[in-house]
């Protein structure tokens, strides 16, 4: 055996010992759990809650796996925050919004998908919430597996339609609410990566693309940061912490312009001496979203803890309340103090055992994502959601999130060719000259402002020279089609999306059926 077999098999080892460590922490969670579920008093059935409870961690893990990358990874593929602080300020903030501000109670039937008043025996109740959590674990739980980011609340949503189904007949579904489902499909991408194209083409545009970028800089970005602090603590609000404080939307918009007013006197001065720092490049003009963008990756990640948990705890809540001999089962159900640690701290557990691979995902493995493109992702994330909420739009976190990056992607490939042809044209405009002649005209017009380049190229197209043949066009087209967003990844990421409710309705229905059949 030589040297280099040697290494493979100390890798091989390395990756099998963090694998059963990776089991043994998620053992313990269940251990953990099930002796907070069997300790509870006046159940009906105490071995049916620990079932309940463990599969309502299980869910919960698998939503820290999957959906909480859509928060941190652009931080951590833009390299703002590394991959470990990253997973750490996302585990403590995702369970203290959990904990915190996740609600006293929680819709049973997530989204109104069926319709409550048609499931009036609590033993078909349980065996549907059942069936709905377990199969929106499991499709998490593969959909993690081969690194495609998709809702978590479609995933519930689609184990209820199924169960549903099953347990009521068709009349039973909300066709209404489908067909709202369906259209966040095409609402919130699209939103998403328009939002977030706005964002980074106005950066680009009051920044980049002048000259002295520093002083541009120091004008431009303690305005961005600021407009940030008030959406971010709009969104916090009506997001994260309306459970706790409710409070109108005008009093919510009044507390966020006064914190955004304090917020731009504490970040004016800081950018200024930040500013001295670095120099004028694009690459310098980055670190000045570093902080933002950790802000961003701890409020987001707050904000979902405090509204997706109840994706973990909604059904076990209602499990629960069901076994606790409540006749009113099918609207909301109270939520223990216990339930509310068990999806904190699954979606924490969840996250730091398993969530690496869709953070990589999220942040390096669809586009390439520098500093200020993460924070117009992060902007686009937020102000997306508070948009939508107010049109009454339906809208997936996961979806806004993944289109933001997708458009800042497409926007780099689109910029990047109209740059390639720009310089294609002045090249051929200047055939036969000399070669430094060429190189000095297209420094001058690299440096140019977009409107001058606009009137350089007006003016060689004046001339009536012909750039491109046909088959020259369709080269450049293929040559840069791949090149700043990976199409296997924008087509595995949209199948997933698209399969996300049929897959979990058909577990869920699977599922029931059974469980109905073992007699559960």
């Amino acid at each position: 055996m030589d040297i280099k077999d040697f290494k493979e098999l100390e890798k091989a080892t390395k990756s099998t010992q963090r694998e059963s460590l990776r089991v043994g922490l998620v053992v313990l969670f269940i251990i953990a759990i099930s002796v907070f579920a069997f300790s509870v008093k006046d159940v009906t059935s105490p071995s049916m809650l620990v079932f309940a409870t463990i599969i309502g961690g299980y869910m919960a893990m698998n939503i820290g796996a999957n959906d909480v990358a859509n928060n941190v990874g652009p931080s951590v593929g833009s390299k703002a925050i590394t991959l470990f602080w990253a997973i750490v300020i996302a585990a403590v903030c995702e369970a203290l919004g959990a904990i915190i501000a996740g609600g006293d109670v929680v819709s049973t039937i997530k989204s109104g998908i069926i319709n409550k008043d048609a499931i009036t025996d609590s033993h078909i109740f349980l065996v549907l919430m059942f069936s709905a959590l377990l199969s929106g674990a499991l499709w998490l739980n593969l959909a993690t597996f081969v690194g495609a980011p998709v809702s978590t609340t479609h995933s519930l949503v689609g184990g209820i339609l199924g169960a549903g189904i099953v347990a009521g007949g068709f009349e039973i579904v909300q066709w209404g609410v489908l067909k709202n489902i369906a259209l966040s499909w095409v609402i919130s991408p699209l939103f998403g990566g328009v939002i977030a194209v706005i964002f980074l083409l106005f950066i680009k545009r009051t920044i980049l693309y002048k000259d002295d970028k520093k002083q541009a800089a120091k004008r431009v970005v303690p305005v961005l940061i600021t407009l940030m602090v008030f959406t971010f603590s709009l969104y916090l609000i009506l997001k994260g912490l309306k459970k706790i404080f409710p409070m109108s939307m005008g009093v919510a918009v009044s507390i966020s312009a006064i914190l955004a007013i304090i917020g731009f006197f504490i970040i004016k001065p800081l950018v200024d001496i930040k500013s001295k720092k670095i120099q004028n490049t694009k690459e310098d003009i980055n670190e000045l979203f570093t902080i933002p963008l950790v802000f961003a990756a701890a409020l987001l990640s707050f904000a979902h803890g405090a509204n997706d948990v109840a994706n973990a705890i909604g059904p076990l809540a209602a499990i629960n309340q069901v076994l606790s001999g409540s006749v009113e089962f099918a609207g909301k159900a109270p939520v223990p103090l216990w339930i509310m640690v068990v999806g904190a701290l699954g979606i924490s557990l969840g996250l730091a055992l398993y969530g690496p691979k869709l953070i990589k995902t999220v942040g390096n493995e669809i586009t390439d994502l520098d500093k200020k493109r993460a924070f117009c992702v992060a902007m686009s994330a937020a102000v997306t959601v508070l948009i939508a909420s107010q049109l009454g739009l339906p809208v997936s976190s996961t979806h806004i999130a993944i289109g933001a990056i997708f458009g800042v992607g497409f926007l780099r490939e689109y910029l990047q060719k109209k740059q390639f042809q720009a310089q294609q044209m002045i090249i051929q405009a200047h055939a036969g000259k000399d070669e430094k002649e060429v190189e000095e005209f297209l420094r001058k017009y690299n440096s140019a402002s977009m409107k001058r380049k606009g009137k350089i190229l007006e003016a060689l197209k004046r001339k009536e020279i012909n750039i491109l043949d046909k088959k020259e066009r369709k080269t450049l087209k293929k040559a840069y089609k791949y090149e700043l967003v990976k199409r296997s990844a924008l087509n595995k990421i949209i199948a997933s999306w698209l399969i996300t409710v049929p897959c979990s309705a058909l577990l869920g229905a699977g599922l029931y059926y059974i469980l109905i059949w073992i007699g559960f």
